[in-house]
């Protein structure tokens, strides 16, 4: 047999899924000097970037300007893209196995934890990846239904989705307007009638998992208050301890800015953005049609555990606050790929630095790897998956190094191409994506926005004559 990894035998590896990890993966590949390599990219939707653009809030552009990156690593001889293709439908795990050496699984945490209360699936109860999806054009989510005519939302959680939630839900329309918010997306949320937006987190200041930038941002809103109760931005003895020596600098600026809000005085702006801490729901309560109307509350406190974490427990004081939405964003899982070993209690695939695992038999399953947050769990920010990537491909090299990679019946990339295109006809190549890259910023353009996204698959068939 050929060695693989040279110009007459590349070692040829699929990817799936085109969001950041994804792409620094194949980045790491291609850097490498000592083989040749061949990296194809398939993904589930037209358009690759995964969380980039269907994630990252619409107001948050410079974070986006990462897909620069992404379209470098596109452009690198060696490379295709294969976008609305999906595993489990188009192909499967074994049809991979018959045209690459290695395949790496990189398709994050697509679905919410839920909170586990009574209530939870009462109308207005919802996921707020899914209301995320919706407002960034998320072709799944074109037809989502939020009912944005209540007067006060709840954004349960204190990581930095929760943070974008509640700041789209506080904004004015013409703050959204130079975004690339849908269209349809900013027509409803002109139409909102929420005037009280809360955030709940379950422990206190010091231990919230947003970023310095999110909670500055709450307090430069152009038509929205933010206020935190005083008595719950004050840090309980424990926390104090915690950060009594002064080197967690970047919590301690969080706290600062929060207990900047704290008692602040309305500015008569005509929305209210309250940020609350230590405590939980445990309970949605609906009214007759059977929608959501109020949320109760239990007020928590912290204790050490033997490991020395701080973890909130309820007291036996409970209170009731008038909601008519309600947004889960406590953490997010993986969903479970055809064919491949899954570790469901976690929600990701069952690996070990990346080598993806078989539970029967404990050992690495041959040239089958992952990484991302379907490997680690939803863990760090978009940059976190380079060093995670960069691990799982120092494991395939080590594994290619010794021999151990599948060996495909049809190793030659035309191969692919053409089982490609009989199982699913209407495949987008990166040339195709960049085609509508380029007609989304012309159109937004036009209108003094970054880009005008095309929200179905239908959409861009249509505007590339597919």
């Amino acid at each position: 047999m050929l060695q693989v990894g040279t110009e007459s035998n590349p070692l040829r590896v699929a990817v799936i899924g085109a969001g950041p990890t994804g792409f620094y993966t194949a980045e790491h590949l291609f850097r490498q000097k000592d083989f040749v390599v061949e990296v194809d990219m398939f993904e589930r939707l037209p358009s690759p970037y995964g969380l980039v653009r269907y994630g990252v809030a619409p107001d948050h552009q410079k974070i986006k300007s990462v897909t620069k990156v992404y379209d470098r690593t596109a452009k690198k001889p060696g490379f295709r893209f294969f976008g609305n293709v999906e595993l489990g439908k188009h192909i499967q795990v074994a049809d991979l196995r018959c045209y690459y050496h290695q395949i790496v699984y990189t398709t994050g945490a697509q679905t919410d934890r839920r909170l586990g209360i009574p209530g939870e699936d009462l109308a207005g109860s919802l996921p707020a990846t899914e209301f995320v999806a919706w407002y960034n054009g998320h072709p799944d989510y074109r037809d989502y239904e939020v009912d944005l005519s209540v007067e006060a939302a709840a954004v349960v959680g204190v990581g930095n989705v929760a943070m974008d939630v509640a700041r789209i839900l506080s904004r004015t329309p013409e703050e959204l307007a130079v975004t690339d918010i849908t269209d349809y997306a900013l027509e409803a949320l002109s139409q909102s009638q929420i005037k009280d937006v809360y955030i709940l987190g379950r422990r206190g200041p010091a231990q919230a998992k947003f970023s310095t930038p999110e909670i500055k941002e709450l307090g430069a809103m152009a038509d929205a208050d933010c206020c935190v109760l005083a008595e719950e931005a004050e840090l309980d003895a424990l926390s104090q301890a915690a950060l009594a020596d002064g080197s967690d600098r970047a919590t301690m600026k969080k706290i600062e800015i929060i207990q900047s809000y704290a008692g602040r005085e309305s500015s008569g702006k005509s929305r209210k953005l309250t940020l609350r801490f230590l405590v939980s729901p445990v309970e949605l309560i609906g009214d007759e049609h059977g929608r959501v109307v109020k949320m109760r509350l239990v007020k928590n406190e912290l204790y050490k555990t033997e490991s020395g974490t701080l973890r909130p427990r309820a007291t036996d004081q409970f209170e009731e606050i008038p909601v008519g939405l309600v947004f889960r964003s406590v953490g997010y899982r993986g969903k479970a790929l055809p064919g491949v070993p899954f570790y469901d209690s976690w929600g990701v695939i069952l690996n070990e630095g990346g080598r993806v695992v078989d539970p029967e038999t404990k050992k690495p399953v041959l040239g089958e790897y992952t990484g991302g947050w379907i490997k680690r769990g939803p863990s760090g920010v978009i940059g976190t998956n380079k060093p995670d990537a960069l691990e799982t491909v120092k494991h395939m090299l080590a594994d290619l190094a010794e021999g151990k990679t599948l060996d495909p019946a049809e190793p030659a990339a035309e191969a692919v191409e053409k089982f490609v295109c009989d199982r699913q006809p209407d495949s987008f190549s990166y040339d195709d994506w960049l085609r509508l890259k380029e007609m989304e910023v012309a159109n937004g353009e036009a209108q003094g926005r970054p880009r005008v996204k095309f929200t179905s698959v239908a959409e861009m068939k249509a505007a590339l004559g597919k």
